[in-house]
């Protein structure tokens, strides 16, 4: 599964993280401009907890569920999940298929007559540009056991890692198929989106022609790290502009970075307010949306989302779920309330490069405080009473390997609170412990002072690194802990590199244990299911042994929704709400 920080684009396979940030909302959207206003049809209003950071959900910052959200309604897509997470093919963009297993060979093919949302005509140049941003193939880098790189060139930086490698794609003398031959195989390969940015807006972002851009992809030889070539100027300014150059905080002044190939186009935006999206007028097929607007108003806070339910301020809401909102929402008139289990999970995890725990005896024993029972039944339990204190990193309840997986992995140390053993492995140390987490979440506030609590007996100094931006400080490795949320579009097992690779940009806890790294690598070519499900449960064991952190609960989900909206229906993965949002209807 790809786990939502970091809810992989273009790897639909990767993780990113389940944020829960944002201010309480009270404003309006703002008037959508002229050009727009040709789209007819009702406004559709929802609310979602986070703000939007970035128009590049691909980056290890820019990879959080609300990012995702606007990218899976914005930009291409070969293929869509329905509600049990199998793949359906997208063909209002084009096909794909497999032309041999061995080499595994497969051909991408553009439908005539797609067009960006400012008219340009789609072209293999635009999957040309995804296939680079994915595949690493021109990085020459090597890194040290920290990840960080000590030689050699890298570009593109993604938030699932270079989870395929091919050769150089082939293209169609048309401009409209490109084929990819992979140099080993690839378990996720129906999981590859090889589109999301517009090429001519990359290239127009750098000064060069989209021609001159694609030029520099087929002309530039593939990263050697034995013998590294000079970076290209032109695929280093273009990877600057990808890993950064989406990042905002407020509608962007240049229009380019708004140019849209999915059924929607965002066309205004009022920070910490609202976000508005109309139809793109040039968008065809199944997934035409079938409304004049939607607005997304940001609402942090779970009660103030159902009251604005209440007043039909918001026609749906996607709140965080708790017992006291599931209460709120039975108790209000004309809701539809629709529940079920994310694929997702809150954890804790202990930063391997912190002068505390890059010590194995002190994570041990900080793991051997967390009261992960208590936490489940003041959070999850009013919800679902049948929840279970989660005891795997890798796999959910219900999946296939988690029992299995559990009975061998480890988890049964950290079952109870064992204080007493941990002041042993202490030996008289009184650590310091600062814990970085999503202050504005009630739920890991919650978690925070549990942990703090309890740890506090065996010793522990335990400091409150509660942030608002939590999710802009992952990276940056300022904290010894850290508790936040994974959530997962539900298939592929990108997630696998994505937490546990050395140097992945999304293994932001500096998780540095080779034998899971190389595992996790492994895990991407390996077809068999037996021994992908074998490789699987030895990361689990490896994490657990060697004392990554602890998974706590898998997340409760809660969709509610007024009586004039239709088409909504319950989905436990990254996109969440508007997984289906071409099928509603007001």
């Amino acid at each position: 599964m790809k786990i939502t920080r970091k809810r992989v684009r273009p790897v639909l396979g990767a993780v990113a993280v389940a944020a829960a940030a944002g201010m309480v909302l009270a404003g309006c959207t703002t008037s959508t401009p002229s050009s727009e206003a040709s789209s007819s049809g009702k406004t559709i209003t929802m609310a979602q907890v986070n703000e939007v950071t970035s128009f590049n959900y691909n980056t290890p910052q820019g990879n959080l569920d609300i990012n995702g959200m606007i990218n899976y309604m914005t930009q291409p897509q070969f293929f869509t999940l329905n509600q049990k997470y199998d793949i359906e093919r997208n063909t209002d963009l084009g096909t794909y298929k497999k032309l041999s297993n061995d080499p595994l060979k497969v051909e991408y093919t553009l439908n005539k007559g797609d067009k960006w949302s400012d008219g340009t005509a789609m072209t293999a140049d635009d999957l040309l540009l995804g296939w680079a941003i994915g595949s690493c193939y021109y990085d020459s880098s090597k890194t040290n056991d920290n990840g960080d790189v000590v030689s050699g060139t890298q570009y593109f930086s993604t938030a699932g890692g270079c989870v395929y490698q091919t050769d150089l794609p082939k293209v169609s003398n048309d401009n409209r198929t490109i084929t990819f031959t992979y140099k080993q195989p690839y378990v996720d390969w129906e999981l590859v989106n090889p589109i999301q940015l517009p090429a001519h807006v990359v290239a127009s972002e750098i000064g060069v022609s989209t021609k001159d851009l694609t030029k520099a992809f087929m002309n530039t030889p593939a990263g050697d790290a034995d013998n590294p070539a000079p970076a290209n100027k032109t695929l280093e300014k273009a990877a600057k502009f990808v890993n950064t150059g989406y990042d905002t905080t407020s509608l962007p002044k240049d229009k380019k970075l708004l140019v849209s190939g999915g059924p929607l186009v965002v066309s205004a935006w009022t920070p910490k307010q609202s976000m508005t999206l109309v139809p793109n007028k040039y968008y065809t097929g199944k997934h035409k949306v079938n409304f004049g607007k939607l607005v997304i108003r940001f609402i942090a806070d779970a009660n103030a989302q159902v009251t604005a339910l209440q007043n039909g301020e918001v026609d749906a809401i996607q709140p965080q779920a708790s017992a006291d909102t599931l209460k709120a929402l039975k108790a209000a008139s004309g809701v539809k309330i629709q529940t079920g289990d994310q694929v997702a999970y809150d954890h804790l995890d202990l930063n391997f490069k912190s002068s505390v725990f890059s010590d194995a005896t002190e994570r041990q024993a900080f793991l051997l405080t967390i009261p992960r029972d208590e936490i489940l039944k003041s959070i999850v339990t009013p919800i679902n009473p049948k929840a279970k204190v989660l005891d795997s990193q890798i796999f959910l309840p219900g999946q296939e390997g988690y029992d299995q997986s559990v009975k061998q992995n480890g988890s049964s140390e950290f079952d109870k609170v064992d204080i007493a053993k941990a002041k042993s492995l202490l030996a008289g140390k009184t650590p310091t412990v600062k814990i970085l987490y999503n202050s504005q979440n009630p739920n890991r506030v919650d978690a925070f002072q549990a942990i703090q609590a309890s740890a506090a007996k065996a010793g522990f100094k335990v400091v409150d690194g509660g942030s608002p931006q939590w999710a802009s400080l992952l990276a940056g490795g300022d904290y010894d802990a850290s508790i936040f949320g994974w959530v997962s579009p539900g298939a592929g097992n990108a997630m696998l590199p994505q937490l546990f690779q050395i140097g992945n940009g999304s293994n932001y806890n500096n998780f540095n244990v080779k034998e899971a790294s190389d595992l996790a690598v492994k895990s991407q070519t390996t077809l068999d299911a037996s021994k992908l499900l074998d490789i699987k449960m030895q990361i689990d064991k490896l994490a657990f042994t060697n004392f990554y952190g602890l998974p706590l609960f898998q997340s409760p989900g809660l969709f509610a929704t007024n009586s004039k909206l239709k088409g909504v229906e319950y989905f436990g993965g990254q996109t969440g709400l508007v997984w289906n949002v071409w099928d509603w209807s007001k």
